[in-house]
């Protein structure tokens, strides 16, 4: 048994308080799953996303309130107990004396947690900076490639808009000239989307930004692709990652990136306020840091970490939301929130007048489902979700394929690992009883 599985199954126990009501305690809960553990080893991880044993352990790790549905974990996920306990003790400690405790003693543990961080990513530790999240990320490479006046920045309609706001700005100050394109979603293959791109470069193309998996619809893009044939043009690719690590299984050499961008706050389940900035080595002193560092050319990627005084203790509990992805399994966590997307869009889909706007292809999509109803009030559904079912979602709008400057309105639906399937089918049944009878007035 690797640490990584050692340190889940010794630290779940912290979560699992809610156990007692089925006369269970935290060491019995302990012996269960690994029990249930060393029973699947070896099964498929989609026969093991559908084992709902095994999953009501993962359940019980986190604290979270079940006074409520959450479907919307895509926009920033609770961190399992283990999680925070860690944040707690950190602070706690670091408040006794903080500029010895936390200065001295836990700052340079960070060493540690950004080598864990690039054995998960797939690269060295001296290509990854800690930050606050993805859009500050982004900004660091966004903003500090060296650009001039006439280059082209490339991007979609889907992107983000924090990301979209640092090339407009960069428009507006620099002279550089920003072209957004939309694609047709779901598409009907993946290589359409490398293909869209493709056919949007110029001679004056410069510099790319796109999503690994958009936030609107939950299209995984071709990264891999997109990079070799930008690459083979001389332009630079920085690609937003934000729902993507720690939602499915894959390391960077699966990606042939130079820059990517993360955040560490949603599917990794780290503490909020955490993110991180892979720049390959050869490519760090191409980029000026957000914040004025002391040598701002230089090749080291702690330069982009210079932000003064911040919270050691968030960053140090991102060890623990490690372990428990790598104790759950990477590949097995995937799969399970596949299923759990499958599980309700297949059903809606089979009802007059809904259209699931996020492909069924695996290469394509993962946990984050989006859907629309024809001739229905979304907003308004969502509204009643929650005040009458305590269903909490949220509506999207989705850039149209077809009108320039339109929008879609959909529903965003983000379940995880934590989700029951009860919660979900509380949700299917909402929205088909709405369907049939309508909104109330």
């Amino acid at each position: 048994m690797d640490t990584s599985r050692r340190d889940f199954l010794k630290n779940i126990g912290l979560g699992i308080g809610s156990l007692s009501a089925f006369g269970l305690t935290a060491k019995n809960a302990q012996a269960e799953l690994k029990k249930k553990l060393n029973k699947i080893k070896g099964l498929p991880s989609t026969e093991i996303a559908q084992d709902e044993d095994f999953w009501f352990y993962v359940q019980q790790a986190f604290n979270c309130d079940r006074s409520i549905i959450n479907l919307n974990n895509g926009g920033v996920h609770p961190a399992p107990t283990i999680v925070m306990d860690a944040v707690h003790r950190y602070l706690d400690f670091a408040n006794g004396a903080p500029v010895y405790n936390s200065w001295e003693v836990l700052r340079p543990r960070k060493e540690l947690i950004r080598k864990k961080l690039a054995d998960t990513f797939g690269c060295s530790p001296e290509e990854i900076a800690i930050t606050r999240n993805v859009t500050e990320a982004m900004q660091i490479a966004l903003l500090g490639l060296e650009l001039k006046p006439g280059d082209e920045l490339l991007t979609t309609t889907h992107d983000y808009p924090s990301m979209k706001n640092a090339l407009l700005q960069r428009e507006k100050k620099e002279g550089v000239k920003v072209k957004m394109f939309p694609f047709r979603y779901p598409p009907k293959n993946i290589k359409e989307l490398a293909d869209v791109f493709e056919e949007n470069i110029t001679s004056r193309t410069k510099l790319i930004e796109v999503c690994h998996i958009t936030n609107l619809t939950g299209q995984i893009f071709p990264i891999r692709e997109i990079c070799q044939m930008a690459r083979k043009r001389g332009i630079e690719v920085v690609i937003d990652g934000a729902h993507a690590f720690g939602h499915f299984d894959f390391k960077q050499k699966d990606l042939g990136c130079d820059i990517y961008g993360a955040n560490l706050h949603k599917w990794m389940m780290a503490p909020i306020g955490t993110g991180f900035l892979y720049v390959k080595k050869e490519k760090i002193k191409k980029i000026w840091p957000l914040f004025p560092a002391s040598d701002p050319l230089s090749d080291d990627i702690r330069k982009f970490e210079n932000i003064g005084t911040h919270p050691d203790p968030l960053e140090l509990a991102i060890g623990e939301a490690l372990a428990f992805h790598h104790g759950i399994g990477a590949k097995r966590k995937e799969e399970r929130m596949r299923y759990l997307r499958n599980y309700w869009a297949k059903t809606l889909d089979k009802l007059p007048g809904v259209k699931i706007l996020t492909s069924y292809d695996p290469e394509q999509s993962c946990g984050i489902g989006t859907f629309k109803v024809e001739n229905m009030d979304l907003r308004k559904l969502v509204q009643v979700l929650f005040e009458k079912h305590k269903i909490y979602i949220i509506t999207v709008g989705i850039p149209s394929f077809e009108l320039d400057g339109e929008k879609i309105t959909g529903i965003r639906v983000t379940p995880s690992i934590y989700t029951t399937l009860r919660e979900l089918d509380v949700f299917i049944e909402a929205v088909s009883y709405y369907l049939k009878h309508g909104l109330p007035s």
